[in-house]
């Protein structure tokens, strides 16, 4: 039985005259650290928004767990499991980490609003459930501490972390993760990577795009390259990080030595 989860098979997406994405074919295997790097304009955030919905390819075929991708709703796609973050920032600023959580978690309410208008014990049973996960959530990502926040207080980290909890909250099967660490520190980027091993020793599949090179190395089982939207080399960081078409077209000398 294969345990390939993600399949996108000669995908192409043209803006005009120009191809983001030129036959672009990639497998990912279930509970795998999966990432997509390349330089900037390689394609790599355009396959993010085919394979998620929120752009229709020009040609070619998307696939999750056996369901044809082309033609949904980016909420279609959530609705399957397969989860999205953005190279933004989305809290809401003047809510607190906690209460931004239980917005996330509202479409795992299973009451109607009669219910929940009039506070009838299946909707209380609801609602302490979900206050429970989202207490939960917050513990994952490190943020108990500020739970109670202000989400617009927080450092551009910690929003990122928020950003990661609130995909968390739709319950993924595959977490796509677009350049999670851009604006970390040091110390941000090491708790990331480690909140990353933690999410897939949890049998969640990630598929990440990412600029920095000793995180996407340090995490990731096995990478694809993009370079002008075409797929140059796949495989594990040691073959990457060797190859000396991705060092000419992206690594450079100096991120080979790191």
């Amino acid at each position: 039985m294969s345990t390939v989860v993600l399949q996108t098979h000669a995908l192409v997406k043209r803006f005009g005259g120009i191809t983001a994405t030129d036959n672009v074919t990639l497998s990912v295997e279930r509970g795998a650290r999966h990432a997509l790097i390349g330089p900037n304009g390689a394609g790599k955030t355009t396959a993010f928004n085919v394979v998620t919905g929120f752009l229709d390819p020009t040609h070619g075929a998307v696939n999750y767990r056996g369901t044809a991708l082309n033609g949904l709703k980016p909420h279609q796609i959530a609705d399957l499991g397969l989860i999205r973050t953005f190279q933004r920032t989305s809290v809401f600023p003047n809510d607190t980490v906690y209460d931004n959580l239980l917005v996330g978690l509202h479409r795992q309410g299973r009451v109607s609003l009669l219910e929940a208008i009039l506070g009838l014990p299946r909707a209380r049973s609801s609602q302490r459930r979900l206050r429970e996960r989202a207490s939960e959530l917050v513990e994952w990502v490190g943020l108990e501490r500020r739970a109670h926040d202000l989400a617009g207080s927080l450092s551009y980290g910690e929003q990122r972390l928020v950003g990661v909890a609130l995909a968390l909250a739709a319950e993924p099967s595959m977490l796509l993760l677009d350049e999670p660490v851009s604006g970390m520190n040091a110390s941000e980027t090491h708790t990331f990577v480690q909140l990353v091993r933690n999410i897939r020793d949890r049998g969640v599949t990630i598929l990440l795009v990412e600029h920095d090179m000793p995180m996407v190395m340090s995490v990731s089982d096995r990478i694809v390259v993009l370079n002008y939207g075409r797929i140059i080399a796949e495989g594990s960081p040691d073959v990457i990080r060797n190859d000396p078409a991705v060092i000419e077209a992206y690594l450079g000398q100096g991120a080979k030595r790191a």
